[in-house]
């Protein structure tokens, strides 16, 4: 832990780190699951949707669609979700759907 100089003020309670060391990335709980729709996405014919049952799930389908909505977007890829009571459905959007 660094020390101040400016004797006024009081030290530092949490330790400092330099910035190269801070953790770029991050393997959230959803990881698994994430990885494996956009496996599933990027070979999916045009005019198909994934059809996953709930029961699958990992977790809520709310915090599966986050998931997927967060990855999907820094990849630059275009989704669509839908759900009824069994099953949760994605497919990517196409130029005419859009």
């Amino acid at each position: 832990m660094s020390t101040n100089p400016n004797s006024d003020t009081p030290p530092m309670k949490y330790q400092s780190i330099k910035q190269i060391d801070v953790p770029k990335g991050r393997d959230g709980k959803h990881k698994e699951i994430v990885t494996q729709l956009l496996s599933d996405i990027e070979q999916l014919e045009v005019d198909r949707a994934l059809r996953i049952p709930l029961e699958a799930l990992p977790d809520t389908k709310e915090n599966i669609r986050s998931a997927l909505n967060r990855a999907t977007h820094q990849r630059g890829i275009e989704v669509a979700t839908s759900s009824d009571a069994e099953f949760l459905y994605i497919w990517r959007m196409s130029d005419k759907s859009s």
